[in-house]
């Protein structure tokens, strides 16, 4: 788990942003002026700022010059190539144009997270242990041996824990964006973690979408 701070004045994205990083196991907290959202960051205490850009008081440009070491990523309606030029050759680990897809940022929030250092190496649920480094999964002190694409798809469930993510979804995150494959081949993978792993009760079907793991 990550200590996040979300600032965005649009409270309705703002606390979108938040519920869905919370479901994925991370603790955030909020600001909506660009004031409050610097005196917050330099505080410290924060593995990761969510910070847009046109905020009241200060924009996410000025916040940005006065933070030291603290990963950012910029979430903004400014999608001007000058706009992302400058947010990233101000600092910004990445940069993400409105409207976005929430997974998309939950994505780039662990892609971030796990290129500083600053995320978790290893995830348990019930009896189960995984280590993510190197790809390694035990059941009860006992390993399971699992195929990569098995692991990939246990390692997206896990990372997107809570949230609900279609057969397409989970084709293009774990066979990459250009399989075309039949979406069946991840029915048949989800049914070999729950015989595998014993999480039979843990990934649940979401009814004609897809698959979620509840933690």
């Amino acid at each position: 788990m990550a200590k996040l701070l979300i600032a965005e004045d649009e409270r309705s994205i703002n606390d979108l942003i938040k519920k869905n990083l919370r479901l994925v196991g991370h603790d955030c907290d909020q600001c909506f002026d660009g004031e409050t959202a610097l005196q917050a960051a330099s505080s410290g205490g924060y593995d990761l700022i969510i910070l847009d850009v046109m905020l009241p008081a200060l924009s996410g440009f000025d916040i940005i010059r006065s933070l030291d070491g603290v990963p950012v990523i910029f979430v903004t309606a400014k999608s001007a190539l000058g706009d992302r030029l400058k947010g990233l050759r101000l600092g910004a680990d990445d940069y993400i144009v409105k409207p976005f897809e929430i997974l998309e940022l939950v994505a780039r929030v662990e892609s971030v997270l796990r290129r500083v250092g600053r995320e978790h190496k290893t995830f348990c649920i019930d009896d189960v242990k995984i280590d993510f480094d190197s790809r390694r999964v035990f059941r009860g002190g006992e390993e399971v041996v699992l195929k990569p694409k098995e692991f990939s798809l246990l390692e997206a469930l896990v990372r997107n824990r809570n949230l609900a993510l279609s057969r397409e979804k989970l084709l293009s995150i774990v066979w990459e964006y250009d399989y075309e494959g039949d979406t069946r081949t991840v029915d048949v993978h989800i049914q070999q973690l729950r015989r595998k792993l014993g999480l039979g009760d843990r990934i649940k079907t979401v009814y004609k979408l897809g698959y979620r793991l509840e933690i």
